[in-house]
């Protein structure tokens, strides 16, 4: 292979590292996790030094700068591959059946989901409403137990930046304590 070749794919690989690093990083931060973040920084800032000073050496090449960027890119791409495989935190599910006379709540319960349920009013009358808080890394598993109680369900994601009280609490606080 020419030097020319591997220092191309040098460069993409490092900036694929590096700008999948950071949006790992940033993630890490969003999540609350600033002590991992800030562990990750420095491996970030490490290739990115490395990466950089490459680049501006050989600023002589068409196809580095080119390089770069479809690193740069890729990169994007596999940082939000990695951040979806880690899963981190939590989310609520708001399912909405077309029946009241529904076992959802149970079973969902029984899978280790915290569900709460009230009765909503829809367009074509009464409606079982369940807030559900799930690991976000439970969130298809989740989404496959409500299909297949009842497949008609609308389910909408969203995930809290904090919580506090409540069955998730007192499970997360007893798990701590063993843990110490």
């Amino acid at each position: 292979m020419s030097d020319v070749l591997q220092l191309i794919l040098l460069i993409v690989v490092i900036n694929i590292t590096y700008v999948s690093l950071t949006t790992v990083r940033l993630i890490l931060m969003i999540k609350g996790l600033r002590l991992f973040a800030s562990l990750l920084s420095v491996v970030e800032v490490l290739v990115y030094i490395t990466g950089l000073s490459i680049i501006l050496t050989n600023l002589n090449s068409v196809w580095n700068i080119a390089a770069y960027c479809v690193g740069y890119g890729i990169g994007v791409y596999v940082g939000s591959r990695i951040e979806e495989k880690l899963a981190l935190g939590y989310i609520t599910a708001q399912v909405i059946s077309d029946t009241v006379n529904n076992d959802i709540p149970q079973k969902l319960r029984q899978e280790g989901f915290g569900v709460t349920t009230w009765l909503g009013e829809g367009r074509d009358g009464p409606r079982l409403v369940m807030l559900v808080l799930a690991k976000r890394n439970r969130q298809k598993e989740l989404l496959k137990l409500v299909d297949s109680v009842c497949p008609s369900a609308f389910v909408l994601f969203d995930e809290p930046q904090n919580f506090r009280g409540g069955f998730w609490t007192k499970k997360i606080g007893r798990h701590r304590k063993k843990v110490k």
